[in-house]
């Protein structure tokens, strides 16, 4: 593109008309194919009402609620629906951008009162392997030192007393899932947070994904879960995403305390330059009202009634589908699942010949129109190997397409039962592949083999798979 074509007026219908056609390339957000990153309610007028709140908020500037208070009472009214959910009567918080920045905010708050009340040195966060990365970079963002507990390559969980013997004085923060990413396992919440809380150490509770689908789950038939939430004692801070079983637009995500000293702790304030005074909730000055708009406008549209009649759907769905998959030789479900998500991996139980590899199943249900998501494998610090999976998650709509996704899932196992994913060497025969040329590869062919990419991850040092990867996405994202 030329400089002078920067600046030439170009019609409208041509630029949506552009802008459609890139959205062509994305996988579809609507319908269920796709069992991760999407969550469908399935309901369109949802949507509706979403983009219309959207539009009305579009030029407002979330920055200075004092001067747009729609901000502030609609933040005001989410932080009440979510202390009601999430049983915090006194609970304050605020509305961020996403999980990552909740995540974040939450460490934040945590290592500025360490170092309040006297901390000396560097802080803390003791996290489990199945904690999600966001904690990883809040860590680095903010020079926090990490102990990462295995899990128990059974249950998916990190045993109690082993998160528990981590505490120390240079604890900041411990974090607790409800339920964790990878697995879809709640952790050991009342054992660690009340331990934490006889050391004076807050505990945070990661419901990013559970947080609008757990509370109603038991009453929609789900299986009996463990407190989790802020009835528990010991519990300082929750984090849980209304842009996933929320059912919102990205980026919404509730971020609430117990403790209004702890709250009080994630705002930056300063007054000592030229400017207007500053003091944000977030991580973001100027933000967006869109997403917040989005959010309140579908909570206040669904209710706990709506919320409800959801999470029975993908009950529902959910009860299907894993016993679909306990039903297919070769796999089992990993972990002690509790709630929507789901990962399978190979069911060594059963002879080397009958097994099915989660990876190379990923791709043949793929083929048949459905995507899962592949989850490498790990070894952890006690020498235990968690196995790489398959991760599905499951939504209302889900529950539309049961009738085509449970034969995709039986005939893609048949279709891969007995292969084996290509071994490291073969991987590595010419050293570690150059990620300009994968990644010019993938914008070539318009597709990615994601079964290779994850066992070049399973294959290399973390570090170098780090690396690789970001170089591979900075150049598939260039110009």
């Amino acid at each position: 593109m030329s400089s002078e074509s920067l600046h030439d007026p170009v019609n409208v219908d041509e630029v949506m008309g552009r802008l459609r056609a890139y959205r062509e390339h994305d996988a579809p957000t609507h319908g269920g194919r796709v069992l991760s990153y999407v969550y469908d309610h399935g309901r369109p007028e949802l949507d509706e009402v979403a983009a219309q709140a959207m539009r009305l908020l579009q030029p407002v500037n979330g920055l200075d609620p004092t001067t747009f208070p729609s901000v502030a009472l609609m933040e005001a009214d989410l932080v009440s629906f979510g202390r009601a959910m999430l049983h915090g009567p006194a609970a304050t918080g605020s509305v961020t951008s996403g999980g990552t920045e909740s995540c974040l905010l939450a460490v934040k708050a945590a290592r500025d009162l360490w170092v309040a009340r006297g901390g000396a040195g560097r802080p803390r966060l003791v996290v489990s392997s199945s904690t999600h990365a966001a904690f990883h970079k809040a860590a680095l963002y903010f020079g926090l030192d990490m102990t990462v507990v295995p899990v128990d390559v059974r249950s998916g969980r990190a045993p109690a007393p082993a998160l528990v013997e981590a505490l120390g004085a240079d604890v900041a923060l411990v974090v607790v899932s409800a339920p964790s990413y990878p697995h879809g396992v709640v952790d050991a919440v009342a054992a660690v947070a009340g331990a934490a809380a006889d050391r004076g150490i807050p505990c945070h509770v990661d419901a990013c994904v559970g947080g609008w689908v757990l509370p109603f789950w038991e009453d929609s038939g789900g299986e009996l879960l463990p407190q989790w939430d802020f009835r528990v004692r010991g519990v300082s801070s929750i984090s849980a995403d209304i842009h996933k079983y929320g059912y919102v637009p990205k980026g919404a995500s509730l971020l609430l305390f117990a403790d209004g000293v702890l709250d009080l702790a994630r705002y930056f304030a300063v007054t000592d330059w030229l400017g207007y005074p500053v003091v944000n909730p977030t991580m973001l000055g100027t933000r967006s009202a869109t997403s917040l708009a989005a959010a309140w406008a579908v909570v206040q549209t669904l209710g706990t009634e709506g919320y409800a009649a959801l999470t029975r759907r993908v009950v529902t769905a959910t009860t299907a589908v894993v016993e679909a998959v306990e039903a297919i030789e070769g796999l089992r479900v990993l972990g002690e699942r509790q709630g929507p998500l789901v990962a399978v991996a190979t069911d060594e139980a059963v002879d080397v010949g009958r097994r099915v590899d989660p990876l190379l199943w990923t791709a043949a249900v793929a083929r048949r129109g459905f995507v899962l998501q592949g989850q490498p494998a790990m070894s952890q610090a006690d020498g235990s190997r968690v196995p790489h999976t398959a991760h599905l998650t499951i939504t209302p709509v889900t529950e539309r397409l049961l009738a085509e996704l449970l034969p995709a899932l039986v005939e893609a196992s048949d279709e891969v039962r007995g292969q084996a994913l290509p071994s490291p060497e073969t991987l590595l025969g010419n050293g570690i592949p150059d990620p300009v040329a994968l990644a010019d590869g993938a914008r070539a062919g318009g597709d990615l083999d994601l079964t290779t990419v994850l066992s070049l991850i399973e294959a290399l040092p973390r570090a170098d798979s780090a690396v690789l990867l970001s170089a591979f996405l900075q150049r598939f994202t260039a110009p």
